[in-house]
């Protein structure tokens, strides 16, 4: 066998997908969705949210310079990522309770890969018309026409591309500064670079490879399997009642046949392009619009709706054999989405508690390890600590530092005579600390001695500490 006969059999170039144009249940669901979505993400960066003067009146905002991240009246610090962390936990949690229910419902309705890839057949079944008009001009030949057509649509999707590029670097920046700078040439060369790498991915996913990127890039498809089970409430036909299919008006005994008439009309709404009556495939997004589709077609021929419907196994095994399938809500509530929803809502309750929880004030100490103690000229040793002060507050506080031990020990700041050290409102404040043994304490020739640092905000009151150790002249 030649390599050019192993390569025709081993690759097949891609064929185009021309999904046509559906209305229904679950269309109207997912135009709903692509709005929602949409608007949250180009809207949101430009939400107002009073903090006060000390701080950014962007409700939602991840602030790099600042290392904060501000949720409208949540502000999230560094060494506070553990709520990040929850959140990521939940939204896998989340998927994985979705897709145990309905499969994947998440990739039909409102994953961004189909909510922009929607919004860019939306564009271009405008610009050059529905399915069979696009098909045409496809396979066309170049012309002025048709590069009129291209060019009105790729420009579109450009704008798109740029303004999704554009809302997500208003994210980390205040954004009505942010626009006159990009529009002045005044904005950062990080910034426009972010929007112009976003405008490509953006215009190469959702108007170029569309369906590839959840069909070959996306490893949710691999994964799911490990999701589902015999209780999965997802898209498929009823052979048993559709077979054997064929075209009534060509029948020469139409009650021979199934409700099917292989119009294709499931096929050709398909946005990745398969066939939902041969099975469930690993392509399937779950989006339905198969089932509208044919739900449509019914309609028309007078047939019951649900030949394409929302199955489980189980059903498929009642209703082969007479009986009659479960109600939804003994699918979806089972030990596994119980169990899901369990742990999604523990974690929640959890994070909601912590919030709530913590202190407006906070600090770390760091010893400072070179040199790990110096010995002063009576005698008497001293270690050095780095404190970092946190204020959460509005407003400038002053913060009050002592110590609490056993033993003898003495505490001094560096740059003032006082223990007490005012941090600015909603900043992190360096502190270097002095903690002395005399001669004769007994910390002054022990090796290591704990003691508790505390910091206490003179105006509310509130104290927080942390606990560390003095390093002797036995060490």
């Amino acid at each position: 066998m030649s390599s050019s006969d192993q390569k025709d059999q081993l690759y097949a170039a891609r064929e185009p997908v021309f999904p046509r144009r559906v209305s229904g249940k679950f269309r109207s669901l997912k135009w709903w969705i692509m709005g929602l979505t949409l608007a949250v993400y180009y809207l949101t960066p430009w939400l107002r949210w009073d903090r006060g003067p000390n701080l950014p009146d962007q409700a939602v905002l991840v602030d790099l310079a600042g290392r904060r991240f501000f949720f409208f009246w949540i502000e999230i610090w560094p060494h506070e990522f553990y709520f990040i962390a929850g959140l990521l936990i939940m939204a896998g949690l989340g998927l994985f309770l979705f897709t145990s229910a309905l499969g994947r419902v998440w990739c039909g309705y409102a994953c961004p890969q189909t909510v922009w890839t929607d919004l860019f057949i939306l564009v271009e079944r405008w610009v050059e018309g529905d399915r069979n008009a696009r098909i045409r001009l496809w396979n066309s030949k170049w012309n002025i026409r048709k590069w009129r057509l291209r060019f009105t649509k790729w420009i579109i999707w450009g704008l798109i591309g740029v303004a999704t590029g554009g809302a997500w670097v208003f994210y980390f920046t205040d954004a009505p500064v942010l626009l006159v700078d990009l529009f002045t040439l005044n904005a950062h060369r990080v910034a426009y670079t972010t929007i112009a790498v976003l405008t490509l991915f953006t215009v190469m996913f959702g108007g170029f490879a569309r369906e590839q990127v959840c069909i070959y890039m996306c490893p949710w498809p691999r994964i799911q399997a490990a999701m589902v089970d015999e209780e999965t409430l997802t898209v498929a036909y009823r052979d048993w009642r559709g077979e054997p299919r064929g075209k009534l008006s060509k029948a020469a005994n139409p009650d021979q046949l199934g409700d099917c008439i292989d119009c294709m009309a499931c096929v050709n709404v398909c946005p990745v392009g398969i066939d939902i009556r041969e099975g469930q495939q690993l392509e399937c997004i779950t989006c339905a619009l198969c089932i509208d589709a044919c739900d449509d077609i019914m309609d028309k021929i007078g047939k019951p709706r649900g030949l394409i419907d929302y199955l489980a196994l189980t059903d498929e095994t009642a209703e082969r054999a007479g009986g009659q399938p479960k109600k939804i809500w003994k699918h979806v509530l089972r030990p596994r989405t119980i169990l899901y929803t369990t742990l999604w809502s523990l974690i929640g309750f959890g994070l909601v508690f912590a919030l709530f929880i913590r202190p407006d004030i906070d600090m770390s100490v760091a010893p400072v390890r070179n040199p790990t103690f110096v010995m002063l000229s009576d005698g008497s040793i001293r270690n050095a600590y780095d404190v970092r002060l946190r204020n959460k507050n509005g407003d400038d506080r002053p913060f009050r530092i002592s110590l609490t031990t056993d033993v003898i020990l003495r505490i001094e700041l560096e740059g003032t005579p006082d223990l007490s050290v005012n941090v600015p409102a909603d900043s992190t404040l360096l502190q270097r600390v002095y903690v002395t043994a005399p001669v004769g304490s007994g910390a002054d020739k022990l090796d290591r001695t704990g003691f508790r640092l505390w910091v206490e905000d003179l105006i509310s009151d509130e104290r927080t500490y942390d606990d560390t150790v003095f390093n002797g002249s036995a060490r």
